[in-house]
């Protein structure tokens, strides 16, 4: 058992690794080579920046929301545009429901629905937080002096140092999610959301919130055995983000500011979850 929840965590640890650096380094080159002008421009890239997020989002890795969860924390995308890769993001559903052999017209469809209700919501999400007049405020060099990154010794070093501090945090955390999740059992998660049957939709989302790749394989191969209903398939993988949360927990200083945007997460992944049951 040890040795499987080691391996687990190592494993959904490395394939968040590259997704880390290619952001971390594209900061430091914000950061160290464009101007300030270029910086403010990707910083307000303009009202549709989420849409450009869903549909990012769709790439089968959970290490591309931990990426975008540094740019969030560094001013550089808007909370829709995080929110949108949050709900649209795929995670490792695809290939389960590759390696199932599952219909090509039933995937394109999940993730149609799951990136077209992450655009909603960041869409939604920006105007009201234009209409309300709120900015970030978080610049790079804000979290570069948090981190520590020494960025005078070059783009590459520091993105290697902020990405092996937030690599071992992932580790650490997946290690004691794997050994919560062994603990438990899959069979009684199957009967814990099969035994409340109204309640569906709230207990996946519950379920998808879980910081680690593996909650997207649990809920998808609940689904396909007949463990829950569509909608509350959708509904826990619309909250799935992988490790995303955590990053921005652990990179973003601002409690109250994380805590919203998991609660818009949870509160949209749950409705549209339920939606998606009413309508396929």
């Amino acid at each position: 058992m040890f040795i499987d929840v080691l391996l687990e965590a190592l494993i959904d640890t490395l394939k968040t690794v590259p997704f880390l650096f290619l952001a971390y380094l594209l900061m430091e080159w914000l950061e160290n080579r464009a101007e300030e002008k270029s910086v403010e421009a990707v910083h307000k890239a303009g009202p549709f920046a989420p849409v450009a997020g869903g549909l990012l989002g769709m790439i089968p890795q959970c290490g591309f929301s931990a990426a975008v969860s540094n740019l969030y924390a560094s001013g550089i995308v808007s909370a829709g545009t995080l929110l949108a890769v949050f709900l649209s993001t795929s995670d490792e559903m695809l290939p389960i429901l590759i390696s199932r052999r599952t219909e090509v017209g039933f995937i394109f469809k999940v993730l149609g629905y799951k990136c077209a209700a992450g655009i909603i919501v960041g869409l939604l999400t920006d105007l009201v937080l234009r209409r309300l007049g709120r900015k970030s405020g978080k610049t790079i060099e804000a979290i570069c002096e948090q981190e520590g990154c020494q960025c005078e010794d070059g783009i590459l070093k520091s993105a290697l140092i902020h990405t092996l501090k937030i690599t071992l945090f992932i580790f650490i955390t997946s290690l004691i999610v794997g050994f919560a999740v062994e603990a438990v059992g899959t069979e009684q998660l199957e009967h814990f959301i099969l035994n409340k049957p109204f309640l569906g939709e709230i207990l996946a989302g519950i379920v998808g919130l879980i910081p680690n790749c593996a909650a997207s394989v649990v809920l998808t191969d609940l689904y396909l055995k007949g463990g829950m209903s569509f909608g509350a398939m959708m509904s826990g993988l619309l909250c799935a983000s992988g490790v995303g949360l955590l990053v921005l927990f652990r990179i973003n200083r601002k409690l109250k500011e994380n805590l919203r945007i998991l609660l818009l997460l949870y509160v949209s992944g749950v409705l549209f979850g339920a939606l998606a049951g009413l309508i396929f």
